[in-house]
């Protein structure tokens, strides 16, 4: 079965811990990322190494509902998370890199081996999630750049 593997990344004019202190809190993600609309806590707040987390999800036009497990989590540098579930087990990874005191570099992979999906697919499906990722880190930084007061 072919992997699908994106990487995408994105400068954003606010510090690495305002940018992975907003990015990694799991309530926020409906705010930025584009297809997800709800979050549900498996586990107690606030995130740790071991945290179960539900997304509730639109993608290529079908709900979708998985449980993340984090799985890495190093405040202001790096969060992993993961999900075996379903037909597309998929890890997904955030770093956080400051490239001077107020501007940060976000880097944003997902890589996933989808499964009950035709290999043809998998060149779609690896477009469609870079695309919705270029949308999601675009709207990160639109956010984060307006709202000062946005860093939890």
């Amino acid at each position: 079965m072919s992997d699908v593997d994106v990487v995408s990344q994105i400068v954003i004019e606010r510090s690495a811990e305002d940018v992975a202190a907003y990015a990694s809190n799991p309530d926020n993600a409906p705010c930025w990322y584009v297809n997800i609309k709800s979050v549900e806590w498996k586990t107690t707040p606030p995130l740790v190494v071991g945290s179960k987390v539900v997304f509730v999800a639109r993608f290529l036009g079908k709900r979708l509902a998985y449980v993340y497990e984090f799985v890495d989590f190093v405040p202001g540098k790096r969060l992993v998370m993961r999900t075996s579930e379903g037909r597309f087990p998929m890890e997904t990874i955030y770093t956080w890199e400051a490239i001077g005191e107020k501007q940060t570099r976000m880097t944003l992979r997902n890589h996933g081996s989808p499964s009950g999906f035709s290999k043809l697919i998998v060149p779609f499906l690896s477009f469609a999630m870079r695309q919705a990722n270029r949308k999601d880190l675009r709207r990160l930084r639109e956010l984060l750049e307006r709202e000062p007061r946005l860093a939890t």
